[in-house]
């Protein structure tokens, strides 16, 4: 694989100017690929579990997953709300990947790349199934949850393994990551809309697994001895072969000089050292994370316009997709610009979910075309956070401690997504009681 840093060897061979494309295409592609099934599973489980509910009355607990706007379900409230707020969806997508986002940095440097691509693939494989021939919630909820762990698992294995290439690779990542918001929720919506049935859509899906094995064993550019499938021991033994760069295995690149590389794996109380560095860069993302879903998942749905010629359901779908379009932009924008404060982030999303906060309570906001302003706004914040923090850490921390900084650093946003959960349904419940 490409080197992470200018310095090399003189034996070592750089991919050409294709080969530099190739990485940054295959990662897009990652990128789309590992959260498409993320964001398709939800709406898909929307509408069967649905289905299921109409047809048997003690389906009624799936309307933990439902967000519905129908005027039948719509409470008397000055906020038209639904019954369950979508914090309670939240928490069924993000805690999974919580989970494997805490533990998996300390262990998961034993399992290859390849292993870990395979794994994933099977998750997201999985979650298409279940929730395309589900007869019960359980199953839906499992495929939901397989969804999630393989997003989880995807997003920090992947950022490891950028370290081995140039960072620009990092922007082909952020952007993909971006893309499958705007490519999930367009793409399962028109199938809908085309009159595919929920299940024939979710069969269909399972083209995006298939291509994310295709873009990591087939777009990125690989040598013929490309060990994919040896454990941490193995590699070591291996250090001084020309194409150390190429290991796509849970391993560090050889970039330093022999006087100054370290050897083996980090440490358990190494790892809590550089688990402490990435402390600057993990507040302030986890923080920009909060706000912002906190803004989606406990305010969008009260940010009811009713003299606007859109319905309820049609402004919030415009608040989601507006929002899916400024995290695109601006987890596109790192090649333009780089943003080094993401404090400065923090604060000025912060702000946003404030002053929203406010108009919700107060309804002193005029239409709808403000807010849809706001939600880009919004979408940008996060977006640029994301990719920002990840360029510095991969350039700031030390060559022997990337691998897992990346790896680590990736809990942030999950911390302030699921923190946000638990926020949005006090305030959802306060707010439809008013």
């Amino acid at each position: 694989m490409e080197e992470a840093s200018s310095s090399s060897t003189g034996s070592v061979r750089r991919p050409d100017g294709t080969g530099q494309w190739r990485n940054w295409i295959g990662f897009w592609l990652l990128g789309l690929c590992n959260n498409f099934a993320y964001v398709v599973m939800l709406s898909a489980a929307h509408d069967i579990l649905k289905k299921q509910e109409s047809k048997n009355s003690t389906a009624s607990a799936s309307v933990t997953l439902a967000v519905d706007f129908q005027a039948g379900n719509n409470s008397s409230s000055t906020y038209d709300c639904s019954p369950v707020t979508t914090g309670a969806v939240l928490l069924a997508d993000i805690l999974p990947t919580l989970v494997i986002k805490l533990a998996a940095p300390f262990v998961v440097h034993k399992v290859p790349y390849g292993a870990r691509v395979l794994f994933c693939v099977i998750m997201a494989a999985a979650s298409f199934l279940l929730v395309s021939f589900s007869s019960a919630v359980w199953m839906s909820v499992l495929g939901v949850i397989f969804a999630s762990m393989s997003s989880g698992l995807g997003e920090l294995s992947f950022l490891s393994l950028t370290v081995f290439f140039s960072r620009n690779v990092l922007e082909g990542w952020g952007s993909g990551t971006g893309g499958a918001g705007v490519a999930g929720s367009i793409l399962y919506s028109g199938l809908i809309q085309a009159g595919l049935s929920p299940r024939t859509t979710l069969l269909i899906m399972l083209v995006v697994p298939f291509a994310m094995i295709v873009s990591y064993f087939g777009l990125l550019v690989p040598v013929s001895s490309v060990p994919q499938w040896r454990t941490i021991e193995t590699e070591n033994a291996a250090v001084n072969s020309d194409e150390r760069q190429w290991l796509l295995d849970g391993t560090e690149q050889d970039k330093s000089t022999p006087e100054d590389r370290a050897t083996g794996p980090l440490t358990f109380t190494e790892r809590l050292h550089v688990i402490r560095g990435l402390l600057r860069f993990v507040f302030p993302l986890g923080l920009v994370y909060f706000a912002e879903y906190f803004i989606n998942q406990g305010l969008m749905e009260l940010l009811f316009f009713h003299n606007f010629f859109l319905s309820h359901a049609e402004q919030y779908r415009w608040y989601q997709t507006l929002y899916q379009i400024g995290v695109l932009l601006s987890r596109s924008s790192l090649r333009c610009v780089k943003i080094r404060k993401i404090w400065t982030l923090s604060l000025l999303q912060v702000l946003n979910a404030v002053f929203l906060l406010f108009s919700v309570r107060y309804q002193f906001l005029p239409s709808a075309w403000l807010v849809f302003a706001i939600v880009l706004y919004e979408g940008l914040l996060g977006g640029a956070a994301y990719v920002n923090t990840f360029y510095f850490i991969s350039k700031e921390a030390e060559d022997r401690h990337r691998e897992f900084a990346m790896a680590a650093a990736s809990v942030g946003d999950s911390l302030g997504i699921a923190l946000a959960g638990l926020t949005a349904f006090p305030i959802h419940q306060y707010f439809c009681s008013l």
